[in-house]
């Protein structure tokens, strides 16, 4: 194929780079959760459950706009008759006025309130407030066990802040989380951005979250009271923020929230001035922190800011309320007074809650999921994400068959074009990566570059025949594999001339089977195969088999404790084994393991003395050898030669040579007299592993049969595929 050019490879990339994600995984001790999108896997009982949930939901909220639309006359009525002006508001669960600290606590305004807790000294300082705390970027407080709130919630809460003189780009004010991209700003958060007050509600960010920013910026060195409203609706519709008491205009960042706000476990702290991992209110000051348990309405919130409007709008005649205020008074009646509103209201709740309990408690499957809107895309001029050039979209090569006219320009239509008979990449590349699985080497010995600069195919018509077969079966990729390994040229024998083998080094000419060691997988499957111990079964979560103790806690950031498995989890088939990036299983590592930091599209294989040690030594193999002489003293026969040569058989896959059995019958014979000489070398040799012991069979000859299966399984034959 012709080379592509720098514009084709970026136009490429563009393909994949529109999906809700930050790159970011929610790290165990924060979030520990699947990082979104994700696809809830509910059952057929659960999807009929949330199926009528949501029905009654939508039922409930056409029951809540009647209600309110049908509330004209009780209002009214209440208007003529409302009595005396409300002088504080309702819900208050929480006020701190940062007056004083004293050791360390921050007092709360409300009798029996939980005290706050300085967080790197914090100052309080004078200003034309009164007292106020002044933050640092480090410093601030955290309040515990206050602003607990579920996303099917209603709160609020207020506070008056001072930016600093320069406008930073970002400066976390307040949030009840644990960390930004850690735990993927779980929680909810107050932050300005440029000076504009974003407030989000987060599972994770950014794919299960509600983000509003206001369209205009608090001013620099000011006194800003902002407050939020959120009414629990898991909506952006229902985020109102106020500046001074004014409700501003909101641009929605996300509105894809989902799941819920809180942690499994310990919960974060009211935290203002600071967060791990994050920009604080560098310079900034605060002051009159407030939370409610309910959603405030437009003319509170303004009294939260020091407004008189609450109280001038209650002061007026029916007849005098101008159309902001009666529209103010009408949202206070519906909320707090109107019975029906509120029963309404309590019903929707109710609703919400009840189908949160089984999203939450569903498993989840990461999926993609296309941005609505493409993001767009640049050349990075000399690969420098900072440095964009030439906009470009996303667009297939030039020197490969044209993109379908019918197909999105997203990764679907791409899917759909990679896999169009008539585009001949995607099944050459896939075959010759089977062949490259079965020989050791491609058709095309550079497997991961097709191109010019590729090395040409061996057999050029040979790999065209198997990718238009491969295309016309349907993709079946266990048929292609299948007829690979049953062909004429793959069941030849390794073995060859010193002429033939001087002349085709590589066996390009394939004039011979193939002949490699077995992949780090294989090689402990098959042992555990021949051992009896694999565990078939297919699907469901990784597991963690035996490893080093203390591996993980010597060289794993945050010191995790490697939970070792039990039962079949120490048996499944390597395809499950968990996978830890930072510290991947050792002994799949000696055996050329990829570490899955980068693709790797060809492994090396390596031959080398740690591998030796492994096989004799890691508990994984012993315990399989142990398993092996068991299963030649009760299935082997009744002679020790017969369970020589069946278990010689049984781990190689050929018949013992006269010379061979030999050299065996001498091991187990000198292992047997050391062992019975030895029963707790014997005992010990025997307790290897967690899979029990036949006991019903001699501790001297499970031993020495345990020592002929590790030479068995270390014999060149055992470890070489021919």
């Amino acid at each position: 194929y012709d080379p592509i050019t720098q514009k084709d490879f970026y136009a490429l990339s563009a393909f994949f780079q529109n999906i809700d994600e930050a790159g970011q995984i929610s790290y165990k001790g924060f979030a520990d959760s699947m990082p979104v999108p994700t696809l809830l896997l509910t059952t057929d009982e659960q999807d009929r459950e949330l199926a009528s949930l949501q029905k009654q939901t939508k039922t409930a909220e056409a029951d809540l706009a009647h209600i309110r639309s049908d509330a004209a006359d009780s209002f009214v009525h209440w208007l003529g008759e409302k009595g005396v002006a409300p002088t504080g508001l309702k819900g208050l669960v929480a006020h701190y006025t940062f007056e004083k600290i004293e050791e360390g606590k921050l007092a709360s305004a409300l009798a029996g309130g939980e005290p706050g807790v300085v967080i790197e000294n914090p100052v309080i300082v004078e200003s034309d407030r009164g007292n106020v705390a002044e933050l640092n970027g480090e410093n601030g407080f955290k309040f515990p066990k206050v602003g607990a709130f579920k996303r099917t919630d209603a709160f609020s809460l207020g506070i008056w802040i001072q930016p600093p003189a320069t406008v930073a780009s970002r400066s976390v004010v307040l949030h009840r989380t644990k960390a930004p991209a850690d735990a993927g700003s779980r929680g909810y958060e107050i932050v300005l951005e440029q000076g504009r007050v974003a407030f989000g509600l987060h599972y994770l960010w950014p794919g299960a979250s509600i983000k509003v920013v206001t369209t205009l910026s608090v001013k620099p060195a000011a006194w800003t009271h902002v407050a939020v409203t959120y009414d629990g609706s898991s909506r952006a519709s229902g985020v109102r923020v106020y500046v001074n008491g004014v409700a501003s205009t909101l641009e929605v960042v996300r509105d894809g929230l989902f799941k819920d706000i809180t942690y499994e476990g310990t919960q974060p702290d009211l935290t203002i001035g600071q967060r791990f991992r994050d920009n604080g209110f560098t310079g900034g000051r605060v002051d009159d922190l407030t939370l409610f348990d309910r959603a405030l309405t437009p003319l509170e919130a303004a009294q939260l800011a020091g407004r008189d409007d609450l109280a001038v709008a209650w002061a007026a005649s029916p007849a005098q309320l101008t159309e902001a205020q009666r529209l103010g008074l009408s949202e206070y009646f519906l909320s707090e007074v109107h019975a029906p509103a509120r029963s309404a209201v309590a019903a929707l709740k109710d609703l919400n809650v009840a189908q949160n309990v089984i999203i939450m408690s569903a498993p989840e499957a990461m999926v993609m999921q296309e941005l609505p809107k493409p993001r767009k895309a640049y050349v990075l001029q000399r690969g420098a994400y900072d440095s964009p050039g030439a906009e470009v979209t996303a667009e297939t090569p030039g020197s490969l068959p044209a993109f379908p006219r019918d197909q999105p320009h997203n990764r679907l239509g791409l899917a759909r074009w990679l896999l169009d008979p008539g585009n001949p990449l995607m099944a050459r590349v896939t075959v010759n990566r089977f062949w490259q699985m079965m020989f050791g080497q491609g058709l095309v010995e550079t497997s991961d570059n097709f191109g010019v600069q590729g090395a040409p195919p061996t057999h050029p018509e040979l790999l065209d025949w198997l990718a238009n077969d491969f295309i016309s079966s349907g993709w079946n990729v266990k048929r292609a594999i299948r007829q690979i390994a049953c062909s004429a040229t793959y069941r030849q024998t390794s073995q060859t001339s010193s002429e033939l083998a001087a002349r085709d080094p590589q066996n390009q000419l394939l004039a011979r089977g193939p002949m490699r060691r077995l992949t780090a997988e294989m090689m402990r499957d098959q042992v555990l195969a021949l051992s009896g111990l694999l565990v078939e079964k297919v699907g469901g979560p990784s597991v963690k088999p035996y490893q080093p103790p203390g591996l993980w806690e010597e060289i794993a950031m945050g010191r995790p404790k490697y939970e070792q498995g039990t039962g079949a989890d120490l048996y499944r088939r390597s395809l499950y084994t968990f996978w830890k990036r930072t510290v991947p299983p050792p002994t799949m590592m000696l055996f050329d393991a990829a570490e899955r930091n980068v693709c790797t599209v060809k492994r090396q294989s390596t031959s080398t003395p740690l591998q030796a040690l492994a096989l004799l030594n890691d508990t994984q193999f012993v315990e399989a050898a142990r398993l092996i002489g068991e299963r030649m003293l009760r299935e082997g026969g009744t002679t020790l030669d017969g369970q020589l040569a069946w278990t010689f058989e049984l781990v190689t896959g050929r018949a013992a040579t006269t010379p061979e059995l030999a050299i065996i019958r001498r091991l187990y014979q000198k292992q047997m007299a050391a062992f019975t000489a030895d029963p707790a070398a014997a005992d010990q040799l025997n307790k290897t592993g967690d899979a029990p012991s036949d006991a019903a069979l001699p501790a001297p000859a499970r031993a020495a049969g345990t020592v002929v299966a590790q030479l068995l399984l270390n014999f060149d034959e055992t470890l070489m595929r021919r």
